[in-house]
């Protein structure tokens, strides 16, 4: 991650709406270094802090907010610790490369890597169970080899195929993931448009 920043730079376009690389590099130092400002990721209430606090990274010369960001968590941190790092960060990591790497012009997929693929399939699982509990259809998740994971039971059932790192995307709600959709039109059409974030 802290490679792909070096390369685009602090103002180069992301997928994660309104913000700049410098934007998602203060996000993830914050929910890895800053316990008191975290909480306010998932809970509106609290946000306006973790805004502020944010911000402050932002605004820190953009190789100090790199170098942060390629030493992993502070020691105090719970994902600091091996097995909690893969269950919170494996995701997290994975989505925001996508965020950087897609939100600049003429990107490709990568080439298939079988260890990133692992941890991308293992997360998409994961996730889903999550950030599609509300689908409003069932959902099956499959890869293009035929590995499927049915992740939602619902009257109508759509299958979404593609890569794991495409599946993660969609999971967690871009619509840069470059997926197909197999059942109804309108089973289809409806979840598409549920909202799948957390």
């Amino acid at each position: 991650m802290s490679e792909l920043f070096e390369e685009v730079g602090p103002d180069a376009p992301t997928l994660c709406a309104g913000w700049k690389t410098r934007d998602l590099a203060a996000h993830l130092l914050v929910r890895e270094r800053r316990p008191d400002a975290a909480p306010g990721i998932l809970v509106p209430a609290l946000a306006s802090y973790t805004q502020r606090v944010q911000d402050s990274y932002a605004a820190r010369p953009w190789a100090e907010v790199v170098g942060k960001v390629r030493s992993g968590p502070a020691w105090y941190w719970p994902t600091s610790i091996g097995a909690l790092d893969e269950l919170t960060n494996s995701a997290e990591f994975l989505v925001h490369h996508e965020d950087v790497r897609r939100g600049q012009s003429g990107w490709e997929p990568r080439p298939a890597e079988s260890a990133r693929d692992a941890a991308a399939w293992k997360s998409a699982k994961q996730a889903s169970k999550l950030n599609l509990r509300k689908s409003p259809v069932g959902v099956v998740l499959k890869t293009p080899e035929g590995r499927e994971a049915r992740v939602k039971e619902g009257p109508d059932t759509v299958t979404v195929v593609g890569a794991p790192i495409e599946l993660l995307l969609f999971v967690f709600g871009r619509d840069a993931a470059r997926i197909t959709f197999e059942g109804d039109a309108y089973a289809v059409d409806r979840l598409r448009k549920h909202d799948r974030g957390l």
